[in-house]
């Protein structure tokens, strides 16, 4: 149910196969002789046809490496008092040793991300991480605070981040296929944002703060070695040129992989080409520019949304311990419980997907994918507007009011996690679990089924938004709840994040609208769109596929009578 096995991999994918009628055009020569392989002359060599339990090893592998991407950066918030200590500076200037990491982990996901589709997903996953492990023995034996704000700055621009792991899936699923893959590894990229808690604490409490380096780097070493021993290439292109020079080797002389017959392939100018690319996308591909920005938003409310909690409920009576006591014990098993809830309230969604392509492949476009999100992020907005004017404090408002609105928050907004939680805010997070998945769940997956084979570059667009936000928010939260308003302190900073929720959730229901006329205007997204067409042939018309093609009214809800069948 979860993938196709090598034995079923006779047909091409979407992606690769060809018409049988063109295959004598394709294995002509070029005009030197050369012959290019296609994806088509040796489809079983590629991802696709791994067995699902190959393709599952690889991604439970990438599953770790994600968490360690996501650690380093949360694991630093537990440092901060310590560094504070340690170099006596204030604790804003410690913060930006994480501010600094996200910032440089946002434009490391563009740099890397290209490079993946390029020279191959394994290479650049090893050296990803055997720079981000260099750079944490500077931070771990520092002299000064700034040796440390320059190598976080080096480890996260090192850090290859989600866009490359989510592009491995796209290598081994078809777009119609993924949702399972797509929802595992985006739920890996929260796991070690809930690591970096559980085990900041008691580094804390018992180890010095150049154990919080150490620690990153033991981490990052063994997911290194694990990864080199057991994740293979999945990319199509660098698997084709390996099978071309074995074929060489067989005596097919004139049989070239398609990086092969790249003319200029690392000149100056094709090196900003490719690093262009992801820029490029995020700046003039609109799904990803709008989607991205909700991701960001999403991510950058952590640190804004989070720091009115202890002043909020202080209000009551609660002092800085009684609000440690009540939620730190629960907390990170509420998150765990929250993202896995979240995690699993996608998967009926995903189900009905399969079975209605199974009866029709044409049947779904991929704004289906935001149908789930049409109804959570809704939410987003509405808390935030409740939770700002049920802060009032006592008499005219009991405690539980903020509490039921922080509760939606946590139920509409998806991000790339809890990347940082700060210590004294620690209590809280496990209020965003379940929004912060859901918005980065359904908006990734939207991206992988609608770009293709450019989804690590599209997604590398939301990493820059998502990390780039959320490390300007470390530094601006604090100020934003004390010097925002007169009278009312703790209310118009949340109304003013609610007005901004609402304007960033609109593009959703564009998208879900009028998401097919605006990939016809994409030469990324139509490129995939011509080699599914191409890999199909004529088929008889859909009339559910041309209604939602055209732009018609919900394209999930025009398939209720196929899933009804089904």
């Amino acid at each position: 149910m979860l993938s196709r096995s090598s034995s079923e991999c006779i047909a091409p994918s979407p992606q690769a196969s060809r018409d049988e009628s063109n295959a004598s055009d394709e294995m002509a020569p070029r005009k030197d002789g050369k012959i290019e392989l296609k994806e088509s002359d040796c489809y079983d060599k590629l991802g696709f046809c791994f067995s699902s339990f190959k393709k599952w090893r690889i991604l439970s592998v990438i599953f770790i490496v994600q968490c360690s991407m996501n650690f380093n950066a949360s694991i630093y918030a537990n440092n901060i008092s310590l560094l504070s200590e340690e170099f006596r500076i204030s604790e804003q200037a410690a913060r930006v040793g994480q501010m600094i990491f996200l910032i440089a982990y946002a434009f490391g996901s563009e740099l890397w991300a290209p490079w993946s589709e390029e020279l191959g997903r394994w290479p650049i996953l090893q050296l990803s991480l055997f720079l981000v492990n260099i750079w944490q023995i500077p931070c771990a034996l520092a002299k000064n605070y700034g040796t440390i704000v320059v190598c976080r700055f080096l480890g996260g621009l090192s850090s290859a981040g989600g866009s490359v792991t989510l592009g491995m899936v796209a290598d081994m699923w078809g777009a119609d296929d993924q949702q399972y893959a797509v929802a595992f590894i985006v739920f890996s990229s929260v796991g070690g944002s809930v690591l970096g808690p559980i085990f900041g604490g008691f580094m804390q409490e018992y180890l010095s703060w150049s154990w919080n380096f150490w620690i990153q780097l033991i981490f990052g070493a063994v997911v290194q070695v694990i990864h080199a021993w057991a994740v293979p290439e999945t990319r199509a292109t660098i698997l084709l040129d390996r099978e071309a020079r074995k074929r060489r080797k067989a005596g097919e002389t004139n049989i070239y992989g398609p990086t092969e017959l790249k003319d200029h392939r690392f000149e100056f100018r094709e090196i900003l080409r490719v690093w262009y690319r992801p820029f490029q996308m995020f700046f003039c591909e609109p799904i990803v520019l709008f989607l991205s920005l909700l991701s960001g938003f999403s991510d950058a409310l952590i640190f804004t949304f989070l720091e009115s909690y202890q002043p909020v409920f202080q209000q009551w009576g609660f002092s800085t311990i009684q609000i440690g006591l009540a939620f730190i014990p629960s907390a990170l098993l509420r998150i765990l419980i929250g993202y896995v809830f979240a995690y699993l309230s996608f998967l009926p969604f995903i189900r009905r997907h399969i079975a209605i392509r199974r009866k029709n492949p044409d049947a779904l476009q991929a704004e289906a994918r935001l149908y789930w999100l049409l109804w959570v992020a809704p939410l987003l907005a509405l808390g935030l507007y409740g939770f700002a004017w049920t802060s009032l404090g006592p008499p005219h408002v009991h405690w539980i009011a903020p509490m039921i609105f922080s509760v939606l928050v946590g139920m509409a907004n998806v991000s790339n996690s809890i990347h940082q939680p700060r210590v004294s805010l620690g209590e809280t997070n496990d209020l965003l679990p379940l929004k912060q998945y859901s918005i980065y769940m359904a908006t990734i997956d939207y991206m992988v089924a609608a770009y293709g084979p450019y989804a690590a570059s599209a997604t590398g667009g939301n990493a820059l938004a998502r990390d780039f936000l959320a490390g300007v928010a470390a530094m601006y939260a604090a100020p934003f709840y004390h010097n925002v308003g007169h009278k009312y302190k703790l209310e118009w900073p949340t109304t003013i994040l609610a007005c901004l929720a609402a304007i960033f959730t609109v593009p959703i229901y564009i998208f879900y609208w009028k998401g097919p006329e605006i990939r016809q205007r994409s030469k990324f997204a139509q490129s995939l769109a011509s080699d599914k067409k191409y890999a199909r042939g004529p088929k008889p018309a859909a009339p559910v596929a041309n209604e939602a093609a055209a732009g018609e009214p919900k394209p999930e809800v025009e398939t209720r009578e196929v899933a009804e069948k089904v």
